[in-house]
């Protein structure tokens, strides 16, 4: 202890300090702490701080603030050495070897959260813009969500509370952005974990920067010293209690704070109101047990002091929207000064404390709606969760469990990642850094080609982690591949959107651009290459040309329907059917000198009806009864049953040398059903000058099942159809029959 007191002298540190420091520590606990501020000492020797701070006074002021809120002794060892890894090699591994893991976390921690300062005075400097609130309250949790233990935003806090308790005898060039960063950030974190002695201090600090003249008025105004308002605050705090005992309401808490200056005039600032209208300048809360007991308490400080008019509000009886209950009034007292006066049970209390009804609730909620107080519930559950933690400190004996479910508190539900311009970009958990382009812009995600974070090189599908600074490697153009649909690469459902929506338009274009090209083949065609296509599309019966290409490319709109309308004859061809059908040229007509039968001399001879029979196709002849010889292909069904039960009927037969004519064959096709699909099948038929003797169509659930008996010179040209055939829009199979 002697060479500690002998080691912090010089920076003004003495005794009472050290022994403030170690409050509530154990014996072997302060020794721990003295080894500390030894190394610290030896660390920081002759050392400042941007500000001009001493590192070592910082340090201290640090750890006696984390004393102050009663956290542990690795919390308070953090604070002494929170610079130790500027200055110590290997830091890390020394601290852990000579304090723990724990200690050498926290201080790790605070090492990163270093990199926030840029960021901080960034928010601080645009302050007033809805962006810039947007951005302070990003940072605010990114702050949290950084900290994976939450005593590390302790330690930030009591970091600048101390910083700008240093800067109330230094007048540095940057104490004003630095007190502007503080109410843009800090102050309200404070506010929203519930240290309020630290945020009243850093409100105070900062408003005594910005508002040097502003702050002395009020000052003025108050006419009196804090401490004098503390002692009145104090007599009126004991002579309440011993009224509440006397009138039988013994368990209940007395206590109150003179209102802090900044508060004053934010109250005077959004009421409008002159500092004379202010009545809670001086403050007292009562909480009983039971209700009776509040109204109870309302008569006692009504009968000690005079109510002042129009201050009176009866939440109990009519809570407000969030269910916050308390009765409030303001009285004067005996030599004139105003009281603020709140009475509420214990369950309204922790309510107002810790639910949706808690204090930074409604002083910070003013202009946001309720979609907006939805979004942050899950947030302020947490919020919540932190400050009933800080209120069971003193009732947990294991300080381990204690530091567990702090760690459990940890804000991880979202990623805050920085732009190379310091903006802060809010990613949910898991998120890469091509969900991070996509955030950033549309055609940023589109075009992203590569990523750094934290100036290295790394893949696409590489997690983000908070407090990284991501750069986006974009090409001049180009779009997405296909590989970023997969969840390694894309967490977030927005950006997996829109790279869906992105190959949609690439497929549409392609179509576009296929459509157009067949329009303009058969505007060619016809000779009319100039033909106005606004006009050209509302005559097919499309609204608009791209609309005309779209039905092209899918084949809705054939050559046929072109031709028509280019030819001014759309309504001649909307009145005759798609596809005539012609008397077979081979009806009553026998096969005679077409056919040779093996043998047999002469013979009438015919085509059989069931497989119609083409020349080179194998044949063979069954002799009917009464109508000669019939001919048929050697893989017919019917002609195999026959053989089978008469095979003394079958003869041989074979292609006369000279065929001529034609012949009937089947053609069965299968095809998406579309409008103008018979009409395009008649349009390739047609031009191959083929006859068609019979159609039968059948369509169900779509699909399209359709016969045609045609005739044929030879197999060659029915190949030749059936691969024209096979090559129309929407046409699945095309066989023979």
């Amino acid at each position: 202890m002697v060479s500690v007191v002998h080691a912090l002298s010089d920076a003004g540190i003495d005794g009472d300090i050290l022994t403030r420091l170690g409050a509530g520590l154990s014996g072997q606990a302060r020794t721990t702490l003295d080894e500390a501020l030894d190394l610290a000492a030896d660390l920081y020797a002759g050392k400042s701080l941007g500000t001009g701070e001493e590192v070592l006074r910082h340090a201290v002021g640090m750890a006696l603030q984390i004393a102050t809120l009663n956290l542990d002794l690795d919390a308070r060892l953090a604070a002494v050495l929170f610079a130790a890894a500027d200055y110590l090699p290997e830091a890390r591994l020394k601290l852990v070897a000579r304090f723990g893991e724990s200690v050498a976390d926290l201080v790790t921690s605070l090492h990163r959260l270093k990199g926030l300062r840029p960021l901080t005075e960034a928010a601080a400097r645009t302050g007033g813009a809805g962006d810039a609130k947007a951005q302070a309250e990003i940072l605010r949790k990114m702050l949290l969500a950084m900290a994976a233990d939450i005593r590390v935003v302790m330690l930030r806090l009591a970091s600048r509370a101390q910083t700008l308790r240093w800067l109330t005898d230094h007048d540095t060039p940057e104490r004003h952005d630095l007190a502007r960063e503080s109410l843009e950030v800090y102050a309200p974190l404070a506010n929203r974990l519930g240290v309020w002695q630290m945020k009243w201090e850093i409100e105070d600090l900062s408003f005594r920067f910005l508002e040097p003249l502003t702050y002395k008025r009020i000052a003025k105004q108050l006419d009196e010293k804090r401490v004098e308002r503390e002692s009145f605050i104090g007599s009126v705090v004991a002579r309440l209690q011993a009224e509440l005992e006397r009138s039988g309401i013994g368990n209940a808490e007395v206590y109150g704070r003179p209102k802090h200056i900044f508060s004053i005039w934010n109250k005077m600032r959004q009421k409008d109101i002159d500092f004379a209208e202010v009545h809670d300048v001086r403050a007292l809360r009562i909480v009983v047990d039971e209700v009776k007991d509040c109204y109870t308490a309302l008569g006692l400080v009504h009968a000690l002091w005079q109510p002042i008019h129009g201050e009176f509000d009866d939440y109990i009886s009519h809570p407000k929207g969030n269910y916050y209950r308390s009765l409030h009034t303001a009285v004067l007292a005996e030599d004139g000064r105003s009281l603020e006066v709140q009475i509420r049970t214990q369950e309204m209390h922790r309510h107002a404390e810790l639910g949706v009804a808690a204090h930074w609730r409604y002083k910070e909620a003013g202009s946001v709606g309720q979609s907006a107080a939805k979004a942050e519930s899950a947030y302020d559950e947490k919020i919540a969760w932190l400050r009933q933690l800080l209120s069971w400190r003193d009732e947990l004996t294991d300080s381990a469990a204690w530091v567990e479910q702090f760690k459990r508190a940890a804000l991880d539900d979202t990623i805050y990642v920085l732009t190379p311009q310091g903006r802060i970009i809010d990613l949910p958990k898991g998120a890469t850094p091509v969900d991070f382009a996509y955030r950033l812009h549309t055609d940023i995600g589109h075009r992203c080609r590569g990523a750094k974070v934290d100036g290295h090189l790394v893949p696409l599908n590489t997690p983000l982690a908070n407090g990284q600074r991501v750069e986006i490697m974009a090409a001049k153009a180009g779009g997405p591949s296909r590989d970023w649909l997969a969840p390694e690469f894309l967490h977030s459902s927005r950006a997996r959107q829109k790279v869906k929506a992105w190959f949609a338009a690439q497929q549409e274009s392609e179509m576009l651009a296929q459509g157009r090209n067949l329009v303009a083949r058969e505007l060619q065609r016809a000779g009319q290459s100039l033909t106005n296509l606004d006009e050209l599309a509302h005559k097919l019966g499309c609204k608009n040309p791209d609309q005309m290409f779209l039905a092209a490319a899918r084949g809705e709109l054939g050559p046929r329907a072109f031709q028509m309308v280019l030819r001014g004859d759309a309504a001649t061809a909307e009145s005759e059917p798609e596809l005539a059908t012609r008397k077979s040229k081979t009806d009553g007509q026998g096969d005679g000198g077409r056919i040779l039968v093996v043998g047999v001399d002469k013979l009438m001879t015919q085509l059989g009806r069931c497989c119609k029979p083409v020349p080179p196709d194998r044949v063979a002849g069954f002799v009917t009864r009464g109508r000669g010889v019939s001919v048929h292909r050697l893989d017919c069904a019917n002609f195999r049953n026959m053989s089978v039960r008469n095979p003394e009927r079958v003869v041989d037969a074979q292609w006369g040398g000279q065929h001529g004519g034609v012949y009937a064959a089947d053609l069965l096709v299968e095809a998406n059903d579309r409008q103008g699909l018979l009409r395009d099948i008649s349009d390739v038929l047609s031009k191959e000058k083929i006859n068609v003797t019979a159609v039968k169509t059948q369509s169900k659930s779509g699909l399209a099942r359709m016969a045609f008996t045609v005739e044929l010179a030879d197999a060659d040209q029915l190949q030749r159809v059936l691969a024209r055939v096979g090559e129309i829009g929407g046409v699945i199979g095309v066989r023979r029959g």
